[in-house]
């Protein structure tokens, strides 16, 4: 939970404050930040206006709340999936393989991300930021036990922040199914950039 939100003192607060957010991300989704209003997130939740605002500013802190909520869901479920990989590049593979499942299942978890560049910047570089430094940890590791060629961990972590956003959004956010192979094409492409040379 980040400073902007008001934080419940209670099992049930938290529950209604959980959600409300969760309205919010499929209200924003639909129509984006812009477009939405505090009206249509209290009416999809099903609570009083009066009781979003025990928990929320406003538009704008609930939006900026539903970003930091979605990283660590991004963060959280590709770390939980690559954890079971035998090795580092394994470990990417199970990795993206989450998270263009996850995509899938929220296409509009895109609309929020990229809007949020325009509604708040500090927000939407801290979204990527949290997610490269996870990433970079973990490639950083794997090049002190020789698993990957030895290079800068940030822009590893940048690198394969790149490839699965931009193939996840050709395939899944305009519309698309992704194609059989299309997911193990990407992985492919970063595993030949991560082999240590000589491999």
């Amino acid at each position: 939970m980040t400073a902007r939100s008001l934080e419940p003192s209670t099992p049930r607060g938290e529950a209604t404050r959980q959600r409300v957010l969760e309205a919010a991300e499929r209200v924003f989704g639909e129509k984006g930040y812009y477009g939405a209003s505090v009206t249509e997130i209290t009416r999809a939740a099903g609570v009083a206006q009066g009781t979003f605002y025990l928990y929320f500013r406003g538009k704008k802190e609930i939006f900026l709340d539903l970003v930091d909520a979605i990283g660590q869901r991004v963060l959280s479920s590709t770390l939980r999936a690559s954890r079971s990989g035998s090795g580092f590049v394994q470990a990417q593979r199970d990795g993206f393989g989450a998270f263009f499942d996850l995509a899938g299942e929220y296409r509009h978890i895109y609309r929020i991300i990229q809007e949020c560049d325009r509604v708040d910047p500090l927000t939407f570089r801290r979204f990527y930021q949290t997610l490269a430094d996870g990433y970079a940890k973990t490639a950083a590791d794997a090049m002190e036990r020789g698993e990957i060629e030895r290079s800068d961990p940030e822009v590893v972590a940048f690198a394969l922040l790149g490839v699965g956003h931009f193939v996840a959004m050709r395939y899944l956010l305009w519309g698309e199914a992704m194609p059989d192979g299309a997911g193990e094409a990407a992985i492919a492409f970063v595993q030949a950039g991560l082999r240590p040379t000589g491999r």
